[in-house]
C-alpha cells in the first residue's frame, strides 16, 4: 500500500508540475523588474516631460485619498509586460512554424518504386 506522501511527492514531480513552478518564479522576478523599469525609469521619465510626479497624483475625498497615480503607473507596468509576453509568443510561434515548414521528400527508393509501378500500369 502507498503512503500519502509517496503519493505526494510523485505527483509533485510530474514534468507540468515543477514547469509550472519554474514559469511562475520567472514570471514573478520578470514582473519586478518590469515594475522597478517603470517606476524609476519610465514614469520619472513622462514626468519629466510633463513636470507631473505620478507617485503625488491623487483626490483627497474626505480622509479617503484615491490614488490614481499609482493606477496610472500599474497600468503602465501592465502594458510592458503584455508588450513583452506577446513579444515573446510571436518569436515562438515563428520558430514554431520554421520547424513545421515543408515536409521532408520522399526518399528516393520510393520516389523510383513509384516510377516503376506506372510504368507498368501503362505496359499493356
Amino acid at each position: 500500500m502507498r503512503t500519502f506522501l509517496q503519493e505526494f511527492r510523485e505527483f509533485a514531480m510530474k514534468g507540468n508540475i515543477v514547469d509550472l513552478a519554474v514559469a511562475v518564479i520567472i514570471g514573478t522576478a520578470f514582473g519586478k523588474i518590469v515594475a522597478s523599469l517603470v517606476e524609476d525609469i519610465v514614469m520619472p521619465a513622462i514626468g519629466a516631460l510633463g513636470r507631473v510626479d505620478f507617485k503625488n497624483l491623487m483626490i483627497q475625498v474626505g480622509d479617503a485619498k484615491i490614488l490614481y497615480g499609482k493606477f496610472i503607473q500599474t497600468c503602465v507596468d501592465f502594458a510592458i509586460i503584455a508588450l513583452a509576453i506577446f513579444v515573446a509568443i510571436k518569436v515562438m510561434n515563428r520558430l514554431y512554424r520554421r520547424q513545421e515548414a515543408a515536409p521532408a521528400a520522399p526518399p528516393r527508393q520510393e520516389v523510383l518504386l513509384e516510377e516503376i509501378r506506372d510504368l507498368l500500369r501503362r505496359k499493356p
